[in-house]
């Protein structure tokens, strides 16, 4: 029986049936979508994202959602406080943009949207074919996970049609280094 013969598999980096070209060619460059919010831990999922996207020749992708106005009563005054929403979301993402560039080498692709959370991720994840991993980071304090963290890998995880990873929130940066 011969044995010095296996099969390639795909996503190592193998040649294909001996034609030069590796199969990790032919794949599109896997998108590691981070959720922008305001917790401490965000900065995990990015760290760890980037240096994944960094280490599998991938790319970052980073979606930050404000959240609808509730009331109101001019529109004038609604229509401003909306636009300086907006434009604190892009200053937000621009920051972390930089923190990407500077760890993967690579510029990342940008979503500001708004709604719900939710709502807007599972609406981004089916509109971009490209996604291919979540990567969210779980809080580092006693209080749970994070509802982005528990609602995803609860009933969320049925609506998404990608893999999840969840970092712990507690990582230093040479553990995240380490593990991605």
């Amino acid at each position: 029986m011969d044995t010095s013969h296996t099969e390639p598999v795909e996503g190592e980096g193998t040649s294909d049936a001996g034609h030069g070209r590796r199969l990790t060619d032919t794949l599109p460059p896997r998108v590691f979508l981070v959720v922008v919010d305001d917790t401490e831990e965000m900065a995990v999922a990015i760290r760890f994202a980037s240096q994944r996207a960094k280490n599998t020749g991938g790319r970052v992708a980073l979606l930050r959602v404000t959240e609808p106005m509730e009331f109101q009563h001019w529109m004038g005054v609604g229509e401003i406080m909306r636009e300086e929403r907006r434009a604190e979301a892009e200053e937000l993402v621009s920051r972390h943009s930089s923190l990407v560039h500077d760890i993967s080498g690579q510029i990342p692709t940008v979503y500001v949207r708004e709604g719900s959370a939710r709502d807007e991720l599972i609406t981004l994840i089916d509109e971009e074919p490209s996604i291919s991993i979540l990567v969210l980071a779980t809080a580092s304090g006693n209080d749970g996970p994070g509802p982005l963290v528990s609602w995803v890998a609860g009933k969320g995880a049925t609506r998404l049609r990608i893999p999840i990873t969840i970092v712990p929130g507690n990582l230093s940066n040479e553990q995240i280094d380490a593990l991605s």
